[in-house]
């Protein structure tokens, strides 16, 4: 069955964080009706249930965590992530 999500994430900062975030999810999982909201910070998607962590993990591992999810140098580590994939969403 298919749902619909809503992961409010951190550091989406341009096109190219949003053509990183469309890549890196397309990437490890079949979803539809994929939403990239800059303003409101807010990844949308339709998917099977079983995706949303597999979504949630991947959003993380580019710098895109999920809100109040990361703290402290945690936090840090993940911003410098996002700048790499901003860069990366920039040039393709």
């Amino acid at each position: 069955m298919t749902h619909t999500f809503q992961v409010e994430v951190e550091n989406i900062k341009c096109g190219g964080c949003e053509n990183s975030i469309v890549k890196g999810i397309n990437s490890v999982a079949k979803v539809t009706d994929l939403v990239i909201d800059r303003e409101k910070q807010l990844v949308s998607f339709s998917g099977e249930e079983s995706i949303k962590q597999l979504i949630i993990d991947k959003l993380k591992s580019m710098g895109y965590p999920e809100k109040g999810s990361v703290a402290g140098l945690a936090a840090g580590i993940t911003n410098a992530k996002s700048f790499v994939s901003c860069a990366i969403g920039r040039m393709t």
